[in-house]
């Protein structure tokens, strides 16, 4: 079998539209409404396009991720307060002119069809290479593991401690990084926040929601907050901040 072929996807504009079908399925709707993302994401395509790779097989779009360089310590105390966060320090010091250290992958994903081939892994292998080319000397990742969707009611902390016989997680999204020698560091309890009015959570969520109260939303990751004296819905996502060696 042939490898796959690593590309940048600056490098190869004419992919996008391919690139965004096969991945965009891989999300729930309300990560798409994001405030800080579509701040940041214009600025972080500009800044950082070697950080930004396709897989191919015969030409055709199979996998892809993304990550952003930035300037952490190497403490849980420094990392950035999640996703959000991992963007805002990026893009905010490479402005300042602040010299990264570490690599924060922030996204990967594999087309419908293609999965168990170890193409995450692939994904991430190409983008930890580019770190250590880069003189970066961390690699690190707020993980939005894969079954936590559902147990919406049980801390980050908790679920991040559960493992198989094994002794690695029970998610496979945890154990894909375990297995490239990563440790789990923290929860990121504030990784992300969504607000929308209520109408549009409903939209997001494919849900009605009646009254106020905190409701299982499905693909979210805890519950989602909803307000309607307020009209207004809240969700505050919680990641989980891994290091690879």
């Amino acid at each position: 079998m042939e490898p796959v072929q690593v590309v940048t996807s600056s490098g190869r504009p004419d992919l996008e539209d391919e690139a965004r079908a096969a991945f965009r399925v891989k999300w729930p709707e309300f990560i798409f409404h994001d405030p800080i993302s579509r701040k940041f994401i214009p600025r972080v395509e500009e800044y950082f396009p070697q950080y930004d790779v396709l897989l191919l097989d015969e030409g055709r779009v199979v996998a892809g991720g993304w990550g952003v360089p930035l300037r952490w310590e190497g403490t849980v105390a420094d990392l950035p307060e999640g996703y959000d966060g991992a963007l805002a320090r990026a893009v905010d010091g490479h402005e300042s002119g602040i010299s990264p250290t570490t690599l924060s992958f922030m996204a990967a994903a594999v087309g419908n069809g293609e999965t168990k081939k170890g193409l995450a892994g692939q994904v991430l292998t190409a983008l930890r290479d580019r770190a250590a080319e880069a003189g970066l000397a961390h690699v690190i990742a707020p993980l939005r593991p894969t079954l936590k969707p559902k147990y919406p009611l049980t801390s980050m902390e908790r679920f991040a401690a559960w493992t198989r016989d094994d002794g690695l997680s029970i998610d496979p999204w945890i154990r894909t990084h375990q297995r490239m020698g990563a440790t789990v560091l923290a929860p990121a309890s504030r990784s992300m926040v969504i607000t929308g009015t209520v109408a549009e959570w409903e939209s997001w969520a494919g849900m009605v929601f009646p009254e106020s109260g905190s409701y299982v939303v499905p693909d979210a990751l805890g519950l989602v907050d909803i307000d309607r004296d307020r009209d207004l819905g809240t969700y505050v996502e919680e990641n989980l901040w891994v290091q690879h060696c």
